[in-house]
């Protein structure tokens, strides 16, 4: 694909999320895109978003488990850049009006407090790299019509981010087994589901290792500071007004989040 369509694809997914309005597939209208050129397009999404004043914080690794993947149609990981206008804290209320089609998932997010460089990094890696890490949830949006989505899709607009919400409590991965440690997920007080880090390429721990590594191949490092999602391991929520979740990781403790208004779409 050439710089212009890249560049004009690019833009047209940042005009859709200042809009909140959702657009047509790209894999419909571009029928050769591949999953590089997805990635350029990506980039020219984050860009406009740092152009206006935000600042790239982390990264987030999406369809790493099964109910995700099967969701959406997407059988690979992807990844996405996390910036300042995402994040959320404990107990916070999103309103609804700022998203499209929003859908929660519950994961753990990995506070680093050193730099990480791939290739080359394994799962222990990553766990000596960790400062702490903490229960949260992202609230991934699409910018594509009605989720209609292939993998080339949601990379270009930035791995489907929505916006992201980290809890209070701080659990060292040297003294937590994230790979066995179970999650609770309530909606409005009644049991969602459950799951356990391994759904999640056998290890939150491996997700976060293969997304050094794929970056580092492109001469992206982690920094140290970079708070990095390392995947869901519930099914995706559909949330509405008045909705409440929390997710509660053995050993670690809870991240709660409340919605209110209407979404765009």
């Amino acid at each position: 694909m050439d710089k212009q369509k890249i560049t004009a694809y690019g833009d047209e997914l940042y005009e859709a999320w200042v809009a909140c309005r959702p657009v047509r597939p790209l894999l419909e209208r571009e029928p050769e895109i591949t999953i590089e050129d997805a990635y350029q397009i990506q980039e020219r999404f984050v860009a406009r978003r740092v152009q206006a004043g935000e600042k790239i914080i982390g990264k987030k690794i999406g369809a790493t488990s099964k109910p995700v993947q099967d969701f959406l149609g997407v059988y690979q990981p992807d990844f996405g850049m996390l910036l300042t206008g995402m994040v959320f804290q404990e107990g916070d209320t999103i309103d609804l009006a700022t998203l499209i089609q929003p859908k929660a998932e519950a994961e753990l997010a990995f506070v680093l407090k050193a730099d990480l460089k791939g290739p080359g990094i394994t799962a222990m890696d990553v766990i000596r790299a960790t400062d702490y890490v903490l229960p949260c949830f992202e609230i991934v949006d699409s910018r594509i019509v009605d989720w209609k989505i292939k993998i080339q899709d949601t990379v270009a607009d930035n791995a489907s981010c929505g916006v992201y919400v980290l809890g209070k409590t701080k659990g060292d991965p040297r003294q937590l087994d994230i790979t066995l440690a179970g999650m609770v997920l309530e909606k409005n007080g009644e049991l969602f589901s459950t799951g356990v880090g391994a759904a999640v390429q056998g290890s939150p721990a491996n997700a976060v290792a293969w997304l050094a590594n794929t970056l580092g191949e492109l001469g992206i490092p982690f920094k140290a500071g970079e708070i990095i999602l390392s995947g869901s391991q519930s099914a995706l929520v559909p949330v509405v007004d008045g909705d409440e979740l929390v997710c509660t990781v053995g050993g670690l403790g809870s991240c709660r989040v409340k919605f209110s208004g209407r979404s765009a779409a």
